[in-house]
């Protein structure tokens, strides 16, 4: 049964909490997490792996399949989370100072309805 948790702040230290009783600090280092985010990202990449767009609408009906969904992509938040942990960096004031700048790179008025590029 998940836990709840009210803040991101609650969530980090419930990630820490669980390193810390395993004795798993010494491990969780910048390289090693940020190699575990992408093991992560990689497995649930996987989960989506030559299969159409209308193929995940059907897959997505199935609750075996939305739970490894679900498994996979709790495994790359908590590496994300833990790293972020790690280098003391805030997610939120990094995620909304990011926010930010990309609002000024992408501006609603110029880039409504269009994909965003690097030009």
């Amino acid at each position: 049964m998940p836990q709840s948790c009210s803040t991101l702040e609650e969530l980090l230290a419930k990630i820490r909490r669980f390193v810390e009783e395993r004795d798993w600090t010494r491990y969780q280092r910048p390289v090693p997490l940020t190699m575990s985010v992408a093991i992560e990202l990689g497995e649930l990449f996987e989960l989506f792996q030559w299969l159409s767009e209308d193929e995940v609408e059907e897959h997505l009906k199935s609750e075996a399949y939305r739970q490894a969904l679900r498994d996979e992509f709790a495994d790359v938040m908590i590496y994300l989370l833990r790293l972020a942990d790690v280098l003391g960096i805030s997610p939120t004031d990094a995620v909304l100072d990011k926010l930010g700048k990309n609002a000024e790179k992408y501006p609603k008025e110029r880039w409504s309805g269009k994909i965003p590029s690097k030009t």
